[in-house]
């Protein structure tokens, strides 16, 4: 009868949460809230949860998206509501619009990642960056279930730059593009350590070119090798627009869409008299 969209966060510690832990607390925040939800068919019916690109384990994200199908129409703020009360701290259910328009998927073309270098100093990470973005390749290996798999990552990196720490993501430099960054909780506060922070936009190609890939490129090509492990968080994921270099809102379409008149408003509000 009805499908919403929702945008949810993985935020502090719950970042280390898998694809399948994840689930299965929304699953349970389903039930909590008593959500009518649709079920599938055949001998283990399951909650009709669509999951578009979930992101790495170990990495923060502002712009998880997923649908769920019901079986009776609800209020989706309403909704967004109950299921954020149900769901642990840190995955936080920020926007829930009605689908209006299918293909939430294919509106997922890029994503926007912010990753955090501690002990990386700004000058040097910028020299990587600019290696990075000069180079005409960046051949990097990662292994998959199939053995080593060498590709090149840098056709799919579309801006990357580098900062000198002291800016957090909740206030993205536009030039990047971050749809929904302002909800973004700040990074940790400075210390007595260097801090580089990048910030890059990323097409979401076959392979898939993740943050640790473009860390494995940076070390390639200009052997910039972080001391700890990077904190990595998405800002924004969306349709990405090839004239303003932007990542756009993917419930965005919905959201017009649920505000535009009907065929039969528009013809009832062009036959009423003056």
């Amino acid at each position: 009868m009805q499908r919403i969209r929702l945008r949810y966060t993985k935020r502090g510690r719950l970042r280390f949460t898998s694809h399948r832990d994840f689930q299965r607390a929304f699953e349970r925040a389903l039930r909590r809230a008593e959500v009518p939800m649709a079920y599938s068919a055949g001998f283990t019916p399951h909650p009709k949860v669509s999951y578009a690109n979930a992101a790495p384990t170990g990495t923060g994200s502002e712009a998880e998206y997923l649908e769920i199908a019901l079986t009776e129409a609800r209020d989706p703020e309403q909704l967004r509501v109950l299921l954020d009360e149900s769901l642990p701290a840190g995955l936080d259910v920020i926007e829930a619009v009605e689908a209006r328009i299918s293909g939430l998927a294919d509106r997922l073309t890029a994503s926007v990642w912010e990753l955090r270098l501690d002990g990386v100093d700004p000058a040097d990470a910028e020299r990587a960056v600019a290696a990075f973005n000069t180079a005409g390749t960046v051949e990097v290996q990662r292994m998959t279930k199939n053995g080593v798999r060498t590709f090149d990552a840098r056709p799919a990196v579309v801006h990357l730059e580098s900062t000198d720490g002291t800016e957090t993501h909740s206030s993205p430099d536009a030039s990047v593009g971050s749809t929904g960054a302002a909800d973004a909780a700040p990074l940790t506060g400075p210390t007595d350590q260097p801090c580089a922070i990048l910030r890059l936009v990323v097409r979401h190609v076959t392979p898939a070119v993740r943050p640790d890939d473009v860390l494995s490129g940076l070390r390639a090509v200009a052997d910039l090798a972080p001391p700890v492990p990077a904190a990595v968080t998405r800002l924004a994921q969306g349709l990405f627009d090839e004239e303003t270099g932007t990542v756009t809102d993917p419930l965005a379409p919905d959201r017009e869409a649920a505000t535009a008149p009907t065929e039969a408003e528009t013809a009832a509000a062009a036959t009423a008299p003056a």
